[in-house]
């Protein structure tokens, strides 16, 4: 097998999970590699006794790997496709944050983890993504314009509400006065749209969810939508720009912008142990059920 490890930063405490991750990969002939960066601040703070190769882009890995293991919480797996993209490398999370609903493997069970993969006691889902185009182009956004959890519009350098004009397959809907708008996928909806009271959808619905942020129309309503709509936005605010962001990178947009959102063309896989599901994962992270009268 060949891996690649991502990681956003080292972590004080992690050293002994870390050191039982390679430990068990190598344990099992599994060839290592290393985003640049990571592995960098990794050996700043533990003593590694074997080398390894690295990466530092997108175009550095191809179908040849196997998984791609993410080291953090839900944000590092968000940062985690822009790595692998559309080379169909499934991404296996490794939870040293907080939520995790994404990185679902915790500390202490990488080794079972780690066997569970070599075997291939594991299943592969496929979430879909966001993708958006700017007119005009906007080259902060470039070629990363996807996003696996939510695009977001929200106001800049104002305390103001922005007004959202909204089209969907070319069919005027409503435009939100609020503080901004989220479009959600299935996988995001249990972030950013669940906090602003959007519902949460079982990650292999096709749809996507429209969510308002503080709308002052108070009867403006989180809308369900199949997800081969084409969405159409434009926003008009007292500032002569605002902020939209893809999963956690932003880009600003200045006003009467066209933002076109529609489902990309390729899914992100992710690994499901056969012990773990959605439905599990919903109960434990959001303590459904838990109630003293159950």
């Amino acid at each position: 097998m060949k891996v690649g490890i991502y990681g956003q930063y080292y972590q004080d405490g992690l050293e002994v999970y870390l050191i039982e991750l390679l430990t068990e990969l190598e344990k099992n002939k599994v060839k290592i590699f290393f985003e640049q960066n990571y592995l960098s601040d990794i050996k700043n703070n533990v003593s590694l006794k074997n080398q390894y190769e690295t990466f530092s882009e997108f175009e550095d890995l191809d179908d040849s790997f196997n998984l791609f293991f993410s080291v953090g919480g839900d944000g590092t797996m968000l940062r985690s496709i822009l790595y692998v993209r559309d080379l169909n490398i499934p991404i296996i999370g490794i939870n040293v944050g907080r939520l995790g609903f994404l990185a679902t493997v915790q500390k202490d069970q990488i080794k079972k983890a780690v066997e569970a993969l070599v075997d291939g006691r594991y299943d592969v889902e496929e979430r879909s993504l966001l993708q958006i185009e700017t007119h005009p182009y906007n080259k902060d956004i470039g070629t990363v314009n996807f996003a696996m959890n939510e695009m977001a519009v929200s106001r800049k350098n104002t305390t103001s509400m922005i007004t959202v004009s909204t089209w969907l397959d070319d069919e005027y809907l409503t435009s939100y006065w609020a503080d901004g708008l989220i479009v959600s996928t299935p996988t995001g909806s249990t972030g950013y749209s669940l906090s602003c009271g959007g519902p949460v959808i079982t990650p292999d619905t096709n749809a996507f969810v429209i969510t308002p942020i503080a709308p002052h129309n108070l009867n403006a309503r989180p809308l369900v939508i199949p997800d081969k709509t084409v969405i159409k936005l434009t926003v008009f605010g007292r500032s002569m720009d605002y902020l939209l962001s893809l999963d956690s990178r932003i880009a600003t947009l200045s006003n009467e912008t066209e933002i076109y959102i529609k489902k990309a063309p390729f899914t992100i896989k992710m690994v499901e142990f056969r012990e773990e599901s959605f439905l599990k994962t919903l109960r434990k992270k959001l303590l459904w059920g838990e109630d003293k009268r159950n």
